[in-house]
């Protein structure tokens, strides 16, 4: 069975994220294909192409950390119907200068959670049109809009309903599949 390294970028920048607990929890609910690690973008600067030419260090650590992986997963909550501002520069860092584009044939999935019904859905769509602009073969089934309630996902990440935890250990699960089928069509050094 081939491993596949995945890097995930949580949204949220607060330490207490339901998204960072959700995160916790598909982490242990990964096949054991998928080695997961945080790529975290905390530090970076807002984006100007006026770096284009040096970028920071902690820039280019973070564009290193995407390119160590084999595919990103992208866990979200939604601000303003949007994808959050941290996470957006995020991406645009991760995607210059012109012709750097980290995410570029790497596969990509995205999830979130909100207390709201709609469970990041807006948001996911947002972001769901940067990445296809970035160029990054998106998993678009299943789709996953977890509404949050209290103690769904406990500090430790564990998932207290089971018909919630055994549908996010699918998704990861597919998510897997979906790595595989693309690395197979797109290699990595292609």
């Amino acid at each position: 069975m081939t491993k596949h390294k995945v890097g995930y970028l949580i949204g949220s920048l607060a330490r207490g994220s339901i998204n960072r607990k959700l995160a916790k929890a598909l982490v242990q609910l990964a096949p054991p294909q998928l080695e997961m690690s945080e790529i975290s973008f905390k530090d970076l600067p807002l984006y100007s192409y006026d770096y284009d030419a040096d970028f920071p260090a902690v820039a280019r650590a973070f564009k290193d950390a995407i390119a160590a992986v084999d595919a990103v997963l992208f866990v979200t909550p939604e601000y303003n119907r949007s994808i959050p501002g941290g996470l957006k520069n995020a991406i645009d860092w991760a995607s210059r200068p012109y012709g750097k584009n980290s995410f570029a044939r790497k596969p990509s999935a995205v999830i979130g959670t909100s207390p709201g019904p709609i469970g990041t859905a807006v948001a996911q769509q947002g972001l769901r049109s940067v990445l296809s602009f970035c160029n990054s073969p998106q998993m678009n089934a299943p789709e996953a809009y977890i509404q949050f309630t209290p103690g769904l996902v406990t500090d430790a990440g564990e998932v207290t309903v089971a018909s919630t935890q055994e549908f996010l250990r699918n998704y990861m699960a597919e998510f897997g599949m979906f790595i595989a089928r693309v690395l197979q069509v797109l290699p990595r050094n292609a």
